[in-house]
């Protein structure tokens, strides 16, 4: 069940950087430590929809219904291009500026967590990183995907917020470049649109 190979191998999916990293680091950037916080709870917390999914069998239904897969893709294909846009935006939610749009830590934190919710490949990748690690005992099935499932969201809070903390930190060095904070602006833009565009082409 909870094993150091289960536990490095959580490690390794976290670090990779997906839309959820680089969404903390925007907001790291753009807002500072507090809202990079929020982030990384957003983010964190967009999980669990996914590993109920995964818990009471709707992966599966996800899987192979092919409506129901391509509907939530494209609503998170579209999401992307929507944060992509905010990148560009002077006063966009994701911008970095040397003065800041400031906005509640929840709304920093719904935005984060909508991000995961609309991604669908979540809920297979649960369905398939969670079995092989359990028991094999029916009965116990579900406590432990719930035990597995909440280390790695401890872990995914853990690492985004290294994330989004070092991001803050770096904001200080880059508002006294103007080049900087718009190169960082157009890549997270060209970023979140390359994600979107990936996601549309996924296939269930």
């Amino acid at each position: 069940m909870l094993s150091l190979q289960f536990l490095l191998t959580a490690l390794v999916v976290v670090l990779a950087p997906g839309a959820g990293v680089i969404y903390t680091l925007a907001i790291g950037l753009g807002q500072g430590r507090r809202a990079a916080i929020w982030a990384a709870l957003g983010c964190t917390f967009g999980i669990v929809p996914h590993l109920a999914a995964a818990m009471l069998g709707l992966a599966a239904l996800l899987h192979t219904s092919a409506v129901l897969f391509t509907t939530v893709k494209l609503a998170g294909a579209l999401y992307l291009l929507w944060l992509a846009f905010q990148a560009l935006r002077a006063a966009g939610a994701l911008s970095v500026a040397a003065s800041p749009r400031r906005e509640s830590g929840p709304r920093t934190a719904r935005r984060g967590a909508l991000l995961n919710i609309l991604n669908p490949k979540l809920s297979l990748f649960f369905l398939a990183l969670l079995p092989p690690f359990l028991s094999g005992a029916p009965e116990t099935a579900r406590a432990e995907m719930m035990l597995l499932g909440g280390v790695f969201m401890a872990m995914t809070f853990a690492v985004f917020l290294v994330y989004g903390l070092f991001a803050a930190r770096a904001r200080d060095w880059l508002l006294g470049s103007e080049r900087a904070m718009r190169w960082l602006n157009r890549s997270f833009a060209a970023i979140f649109a390359l994600l979107a565009g990936r996601l549309a082409m996924e296939r269930a």
